[in-house]
């Protein structure tokens, strides 16, 4: 069996594995997670955005991305006009929920520390969504930080929540293999 070894930068290994730059992911997932907070908590307090007649805020922003699927170049392609036309034109009410919750979840989660990589992930999934719609705005840059933070998971979380809820679940998920019967 043949051994290679691969080496990393000193700013890659600072980056991704040294828990020195622990304070500086501290500060872009405060950032992150502030953005998702407000504008979640924001959404929160708006009955257009969330309750049980929610929806019409989430119908005018579809709307829009909708009238931007013309021209040669559209901000907005034919195949995300047709899942926002079939899935959540149709499910607007449930959409414009998942929406405000999964704002607050993903900025709470950044915030404490608490599932990082997770939240990060979806930080960008939600902002590329938003950028799929036609919407730039800030975006490109919460996409940006949210791979960032996924990019240096290892140490993402370590001012954090993270710090105490990695071991535990190590010890749980080998807690529960030795106690399994075959």
């Amino acid at each position: 069996m043949n051994t290679y070894t691969i080496r990393q930068s000193a700013l890659v290994h600072f980056i991704t594995a040294d828990t020195k730059s622990a304070p500086l992911w501290l500060l872009v997932r405060l950032y992150l997670g502030w953005e998702f907070v407000s504008a979640g908590y924001e959404k929160l307090l708006n009955p257009a955005w969330f309750g049980t007649n929610a929806g019409a805020a989430l119908n005018g922003f579809v709307q829009g991305a909708l009238g931007k699927t013309g021209g040669a170049h559209p901000d907005v392609q034919m195949w995300y006009a047709t899942f926002l036309q079939n899935s959540v034109i149709s499910h607007i009410t449930l959409w414009s929920n998942a929406v405000v919750i999964g704002e607050i979840a993903i900025g709470l989660g950044l915030i404490v520390g608490l599932c990082t990589a997770t939240a990060a992930f979806f930080a960008s999934f939600m902002s590329f969504n938003f950028m799929l719609a036609g919407t730039v705005s800030l975006n490109p840059i919460l996409m940006l930080l949210g791979i960032s933070i996924i990019a240096g998971r290892r140490v993402a979380g370590n001012w954090g929540l993270d710090r105490y809820a990695k071991p535990l679940c190590k010890r749980m998920c080998r807690f529960g293999k030795r106690n399994q019967t075959p």
